[in-house]
């Protein structure tokens, strides 16, 4: 499923190629978040158009809604949602996790509070690789607990007790029940809070299971940002070599580039278009706020070295004013710009890896982005 192209010749840094059955993506890259089937505000026409090469859906929502009935009616969620390139889904174990006061985690499962309408589930590891095997994403996430931080070593250990007996299940649910939609793989996912042996104990644990590719979770859910660079740091390099890595929920340009360098192939965040549809615009300089008075009278794109629709045809000024009168065509236009930011500055980092100046491109970007 992952192929290695080439290493850094500096740090772990490295380009490869993840092969699926609706098409290869090339890393290290990015996901675009489409938690319920669809990215806000864009098409998929749109994401194809930007150069997107895979995004990712979450099993709890689409779960709630539209429900199994419905993407079984349809031939799966690639059909219902017309995106014919790779998928990933996420359990849902972090959804869940955020109803802390709505949930009940047992040894079998987990039973939950729908924060839709109040309805009473209970899903267990075998569920939700079924309910994933009917969505027929190419790549799929066993459940898991994500603890909170801070959380005591106690619980944490409890915590990912559970989490590898769910990813034993999940696998052997997954080995004796393949899906009638295609091909599929099936990814771990790394707990263990803040504690480093319990994250290298989650991988090493894991790794004896034999997944597909592992993830590494848990992380970037409020702990201070030298403590989450310090998990990573210790977790990638355990991971196998011959394996896709993936960061979930993390997406700075600055912590891409710091998991980058650690190894890591493939993300996911919200951040592209949850700061678009604020306003927010990811930039060749850094960062730009487009409802700030300065721009009133400012008529160069967002981005001059960027080639997207929004930077072609309009300008900053008119952005603000989209803003100001609360127009959504303004919110779409500045999402649709951070998703070609995110795809341009992935391809960049995957040109550097190869040219061997990673870190020559981390730093130049880097020092547009401090912290």
């Amino acid at each position: 499923m992952f192929e290695l192209v080439k290493k850094d010749k500096d740090t772990k840094a490295r380009v490869g190629r993840i092969k699926t059955a609706h098409g290869e993506i090339n890393t290290p890259n990015f996901a675009p978040v489409g938690t319920g089937g669809a990215v806000k505000t864009l098409s998929s026409s749109e994401l194809t158009q930007a150069g997107v090469e895979f995004i990712l859906s979450n099993t709890y929502h689409l779960y709630l809604k539209p429900k199994e009935k419905i993407i079984t009616q349809a031939g799966g969620l690639y059909n219902f949602m017309n995106w014919q390139r790779p998928i990933i889904t996420d359990s849902g174990g972090y959804q869940i996790f955020s109803l802390s006061a709505l949930r009940k985690i047992k040894s079998d499962g987990v039973e939950f509070q729908s924060h839709l309408d109040g309805s009473r589930h209970f899903l267990t590891p075998e569920s939700i690789v079924g309910f994933q095997q009917v969505l027929g994403s190419d790549i799929m996430m066993v459940l898991d607990e994500c603890v909170h931080y801070p959380a005591t070593r106690d619980y944490t250990e409890q915590s990912l007790k559970l989490t590898t007996d769910w990813a034993k299940r999940s696998k052997n649910f997954f080995k004796s029940h393949p899906s009638s939609l295609g091909p599929q793989s099936i990814f771990g996912i790394v707990q263990g809070g803040t504690y480093p042996d319990l994250r290298r104990q989650s991988a090493q644990q894991l790794i004896d299971i034999g997944f597909d590719g592992y993830a590494i979770g848990g992380l970037s859910v409020g702990e201070p940002r030298d403590i989450m660079h310090e998990m990573l740091n210790v977790t990638a390099p355990i991971l196998p070599e011959d394996k896709a890595r993936y960061l979930m929920g993390v997406g700075t340009p600055e912590d891409i580039f710091e998991a980058v360098e650690n190894g890591i192939d493939i993300f996911d965040c919200v951040i592209p278009t949850r700061n678009g549809r604020n306003g927010t615009a990811f930039t060749n300089k850094g960062k730009l706020t487009i409802r700030n008075a300065e721009y009133a009278h400012d008529f160069k794109p967002v981005d001059s070295h960027c080639s997207c629709p929004c930077c072609k045809k309009y300008t900053r000024a008119y952005l603000r004013h989209l803003f100001n009168i609360e127009e959504m065509l303004g919110l779409r236009l500045l999402s649709l710009h951070n998703i070609y930011f995110y795809v341009t500055l992935m391809g960049n980092i995957r040109r550097a890896i190869l040219n061997n100046e990673f870190l020559k491109y981390k730093k130049e970007v880097c020092s547009c982005y401090k912290v």
